[in-house]
């Protein structure tokens, strides 16, 4: 049985593709491994500010941060400006974050291992 050379080098780069391979180069020359995708390995900032439900900064109010894993909790009491940072947060755990003042509390947000961003911001509003 004759093979025409175009399906018998697709049939060559399907195999080098589901081996973990990928050609190199327009002519089909040197096969490489596939370069590893980036991991959630390190740290990042958390940050956003508190709002009341006209927008307003709401100064004073204690911002959460959880550890879905370990379950510890930290704090931080929001500026005037209504601000909040947590830094060194563990990118490969899941957290949960919202903030509470006067009895009335945020919606809780994840903050997911999955999302690879060092700078996670966000806007809490209580109501």
């Amino acid at each position: 049985m004759k093979l025409k050379r175009t399906s018998l080098a697709a049939g060559v780069v399907f195999a080098a593709l589901a081996a973990g391979l990928v050609p190199m180069g327009s002519r089909g020359g040197l096969l490489c491994p596939i370069a590893a995708q980036a991991q959630n390995i390190g740290q990042r900032v958390v940050t956003g500010s508190v709002v009341d439900a006209g927008s307003a900064p709401v100064a004073g109010a204690t911002v959460f941060l959880k550890d879905l894993k370990t379950k510890s909790i930290r704090s931080y009491t929001s500026t005037p400006e209504g601000r909040f940072r947590f830094a060194q947060v563990d990118m490969s755990e899941d957290h949960e974050l919202w903030a509470e003042k006067n009895g009335k509390k945020t919606a809780v947000k994840t903050v997911s291992a999955w999302d690879t961003r060092k700078e996670f911001e966000v806007e809490l509003k209580l109501k």
